[in-house]
C-alpha cells in the first residue's frame, strides 16, 4: 500500500554521555520528537514506552543495519529493520532500492560531495513505497532543503544535536511545516499619521492569494499583511511581494525569532502564512525602504491593544474573516482581521524571552 502524506519525522542521535543524552531526550520529548538513534541503555525505563528507538541492538524498535547481508538475521527475530548507507556512487542508490524491496521500514542516507541529486533520485523512486527515506544532516539550516527535495521532500531527517538548546532551534527550522492558529482581532482605531519609512519585501517565491507575512509593532501580536497577489485597473499584481509596514515593525521568521523590518535584506528567510495558518519559508530577494504616507491601525484582543503602521494605499490589505481582504484605505473601527497572538513576552535580539514587558 502506498504512503500518503508521509510524516516529517526527526530522528535524534543521542550522545553516549548519559547526563547530556538525558537532557537532550527531555527537550526532544517536550517538543514532540519521539524517534531516537542510540544505545538502548541511554533510555530510562520510565520513558522507554514513549519513544521509537533505532539501534543496531536487537533491543531497538527498529534494528539499524549497515549491510543487506544482515536482513535475514533481523527477520528471524521478528524485528523491523532500517538500513544505514552512505551514498558516494550511483550503485549505492541501487542498494537503497533493494533494501526497500526486502522490506526496510526506513533508509538512513548520508551523502558526500553530491548531496541533492542522489536524494532527488531516491525521493522519486521511493515516494510511493512503504520505505521511509531519512537524510542525515550536519547543520540545522539543511532541514528546509531536505524537506523541499523535488517538492515532496524526504520523510525525515537524522540529526545529532550538540546541546539540548539545539532541539528548539531544530523545531524552529521546521516551523514552516506547522499550522499557526490565526484569530480575529477587532479594530479599535484607524488614523493617518503622516510620512514615514516603510519596507517592501520582495521574495524569491510566487505567492498565492491568501499568503502574507506576520507583522506587528508589539512582540505578542502579529497582523497578517496580505501579499500583492491581486492587481487592479491601476496596478499589476506583484505575486512575490509583501508591502509589510514601517521600518520599526517586527516580522516573524521561520525559526520563531523576529527581525525588525529595517534589518531584512537579500538572502534572509521570512515566514509566509496563509489565511488558514499554513506556514512556509520564503527567501528574500530584495527589501525596499521608501518614504510613504503611513496609517496607524490599532486592534484589541482580550483587553490588550496592539498596533501596526502600514503604507496608506489601496494595495496594502489585511485579511478579515472568511478570507475577506480589507484595504488599509478602507479599514475602520469594528472590522475584524486575522492575527497571530501569543502570551506577552520580551524579545532579545529577536529571540523570545519570558520577561515582563510593556509595548505601546
Amino acid at each position: 500500500m502506498a504512503k500518503k502524506n508521509p510524516d516529517r519525522e526527526i530522528i535524534i542521535i543521542l550522545p553516549n554521555e548519559k547526563s547530556i543524552a538525558s537532557e537532550i531526550l527531555k527537550n526532544a520529548l517536550e517538543n514532540n520528537i519521539k524517534s531516537f538513534l542510540c544505545d538502548p541503555k541511554l533510555i530510562d525505563n520510565d520513558v522507554r514506552s514513549k519513544v521509537r528507538l533505532f539501534s543496531p541492538s536487537k533491543e531497538g524498535d527498529v534494528v539499524l543495519i549497515d549491510s543487506l547481508d544482515k536482513v535475514e538475521g533481523v527477520k528471524r527475530i521478528g524485528k523491523a529493520f532500517a538500513l544505514s548507507v552512505k551514498i558516494s556512487k550511483k550503485e549505492d542508490e541501487d542498494v537503497v532500492i533493494n533494501a526497500s524491496k526486502q522490506g526496510a521500514v526506513g533508509v538512513l542516507i548520508e551523502t558526500e560531495n553530491w548531496k541533492i541529486i542522489p536524494l532527488e533520485n531516491l525521493v522519486a523512486q521511493l515516494h510511493k513505497k512503504n520505505t521511509k527515506l531519512y537524510a542525515k544532516i550536519e547543520h540545522l539550516e539543511e532541514v528546509q532543503t531536505m524537506f523541499g527535495v523535488l517538492e515532496l521532500g524526504v520523510d525525515g531527517v537524522v540529526y545529532a544535536p550538540k546541546s539540548p538548546e539545539d532541539i528548539k532551534s531544530l523545531v524552529g527550522y521546521l516551523y514552516k511545516q506547522k499550522r499557526l492558529e490565526l484569530i480575529p482581532v477587532k479594530i479599535k482605531e484607524v488614523k493617518d499619521v503622516g510620512m514615514g519609512d516603510r519596507v517592501c519585501i520582495d521574495t524569491a517565491s510566487m505567492l498565492e492569494i491568501g499568503d502574507g507575512a506576520l507583522i506587528g509593532s508589539q512582540s505578542d501580536l502579529f497582523f497578517l499583511i496580505h501579499s500583492e497577489t491581486i492587481g487592479s485597473e491601476f496596478t499589476s499584481p506583484r505575486p512575490f511581494r509583501v508591502n509589510a509596514g514601517a521600518v520599526h515593525s517586527y516580522i516573524l521568521l521561520p525559526d520563531a525569532k523576529t527581525k525588525y523590518l529595517s534589518e531584512i535584506e537579500a538572502g534572509d528567510k521570512v515566514l509566509i502564512v496563509n489565511s488558514q495558518g499554513i506556514a512556509k519559508s520564503a527567501i528574500v530577494g530584495r527589501a525596499k525602504i521608501e518614504r510613504r504616507p503611513l496609517r496607524l491601525i490599532k486592534a484589541t484582543y482580550n483587553g490588550r491593544i496592539a498596533s501596526i503602521l502600514v503604507q496608506n494605499a489601496e494595495t496594502i490589505r489585511l485579511v478579515g474573516k472568511n478570507d475577506k481582504l480589507i484595504s488599509a484605505t478602507e479599514i475602520k473601527p469594528g472590522d475584524e482581521v486575522l492575527a497571530y497572538v501569543h502570551a506577552p513576552s520580551g524579545r532579545h535580539f529577536g529571540i523570545q524571552v519570558d520577561e515582563h514587558i510593556i509595548e505601546k
